[in-house]
């Protein structure tokens, strides 16, 4: 059906993709998928990791210019040869994996690609960052807009590219996950945003994995599964159970299965942790005790120090200031993480991309990297060894990719958290840090990962979990205690 049909509308929209297909090295992706945006609307493009959204995107943000089918600018075939040609076509791009140059300073970052200049070709360095703080201020954020990249949490990264996208003044706007790493306060700044965009007559497509947010700013939802279309509807005829089905192809009767609580001795015991050198938060007198089959979760806002405590306790910043730590009873010292882990101790980090995979390494290589001693032979992997690791972990999370020497990077942002968590799942880990496990995956990939969870602190594996996602700490953690400041409250 035509997106005039579809729409109730004889004008053309903002953007038409008729017939969109896409194979990697013989692997299809996407098959014949049509796709419309009209000037002041959001379209919600849901679906599970792995149903062909990023690669869609990539389409129209022109970083795959070979493809299949037909692209449509105000009704103009358009053939999008580049990223840059995408840009000066006005569409803006906020990918969920960040894009920015990390050595470079915010200002740099936000005008890349379209620096301001004099007439002798000088960059405009003030103006710039003028310009910079001004788009940052719209979100409530005062940052030093001379500072690196790499300097900032996640979180801040994060705004930074969306603020980036919103001042190249584009009249197609793509967002992949942009709250994923937002507190509730900069997600609210984000959807008035959204709303002035849409106002203005810009088009919105948005991509997100919480379905209430979906609720709140979608006026059109389109559904992918398995690079395939298989529904466009007004978001008020989609309710989230139907979303859920047309996602996964069928319902997810219950998202956080029952678990018995059943905590047993104090398995890691934390007094009066302190550490200053964090790079981010410094993480003061912090005290508590964790037990065996127990998930204590931490809640706090951006800033916090809840992902600092856990980076501290895995050795990632050297020994503490002050503090002890005892595990099962027993001294531990933690300098580095590699003591951590010798002493059973497992981290997953909140940005999978910066301080989890090597993005070029392959599947397998990726899933065995903490256990490469385990599996070795006199200074030789034993391969029969790292084939069979890499099949139990495909087996236990159900991972999806074509071959274990594809690039980790390949796969989708579901199945690169399932990577990670087989990595340090392979340790048999007594005590499992968790930091925002669940950033960036689908809702069916959610409800595995918590069954997951379950099991795990069923067969007695200590859990501590920290999670920006409120329905998330209150039905999975047995305890919840809260972060500021780098202080336990």
């Amino acid at each position: 059906m035509s997106a005039e049909h579809e729409t109730g509308t004889a004008t053309p929209p903002l953007l038409r993709m008729l017939g969109i297909g896409k194979s990697f090295g013989g692997v299809r992706v996407l098959r014949d998928v049509d796709f419309d945006l009209l000037a002041g609307e959001v379209h919600v493009l849901a679906g599970e990791n792995g149903a062909g959204k990023s690669t869609l995107v990539k389409i129209l943000a022109g970083e795959h210019a070979e493809h299949e089918g037909t692209i449509e600018l105000d009704g103009v075939p358009v053939r999008l040869r580049s990223p840059h040609d995408a840009r000066r076509r006005g569409i803006a791009v906020i990918y969920q994996e960040l894009s920015l140059v990390e050595p470079m300073s915010v200002a740099e970052n936000m005008f890349l690609g379209r620096e301001l200049t004099a007439a002798g070709g000088m960059v405009l360095r003030d103006e710039q960052e003028l310009r910079a703080a001004a788009a940052l201020r719209s979100f409530g954020v005062e940052a030093d807009v001379r500072a690196p990249v790499e300097s900032l949490p996640v979180g801040l990264r994060q705004l930074v590219e969306i603020a980036r996208a919103v001042m190249a003044e584009g009249r197609i706007v793509v967002m992949d996950e942009p709250t994923s790493a937002l507190s509730a306060a900069e997600a609210e700044r984000l959807f008035a945003t959204i709303r002035r965009l849409v106002a203005r007559g810009c088009g919105v497509v948005y991509i997100s994995h919480r379905l209430e947010e979906i609720a709140r700013i979608a006026d059109r939802i389109t559904i992918l599964r398995d690079g395939r279309k298989v529904a466009t509807a007004p978001a008020a005829a989609m309710p989230p159970d139907e979303m859920v089905r047309l996602m996964v192809g069928r319902p997810i009767r219950q998202m956080f299965p029952p678990r018995e609580r059943t905590a047993g001795a104090v398995r890691l015991q934390v007094r009066g942790f302190s550490l200053s050198g964090t790079g981010g938060t410094p993480v003061h007198d912090v005290s508590f005790d964790l037990r065996a089959g127990e998930i204590l979760g931490i809640a706090g806002l951006q800033g916090s120090g809840a992902s600092e405590l856990l980076l501290a306790l895995f050795g990632a910043f050297g020994a503490p200031d002050a503090g002890r730590v005892l595990l099962d009873g027993e001294p531990l010292r933690i300098d580095t993480p590699a003591r951590a882990i010798a002493a059973g101790m497992a981290l997953l980090t909140n940005d999978r991309k910066a301080t989890g995979l090597v993005p070029d390494m392959g599947v397998g290589a990726n899933m065995t990297l903490a256990t490469v001693d385990a599996l070795s032979r006199g200074g030789w992997i034993d391969r029969d060894a790292e084939r069979q690791a890499v099949r139990d972990g495909t087996a236990a999370l159900r991972i999806r990719y074509a071959d274990d020497r594809q690039p980790v990077a390949q796969l989708s942002g579901g199945n690169q958290q399932k990577v990670l968590l087989a990595r340090w799942l392979a340790t048999r880990p007594r005590v499992l840090l968790l930091d925002e496990p669940t950033r960036g995956v689908d809702v069916g990939v959610k409800a595995e990962l918590y069954a997951l969870l379950g099991r795990l602190a069923a067969e007695g594996t200590a859990i501590l979990l920290v999670t920006s996602e409120h329905g998330e700490l209150q039905a999975m953690a047995d305890r919840i205690v809260g972060m500021e400041r780098g202080r336990m409250q």
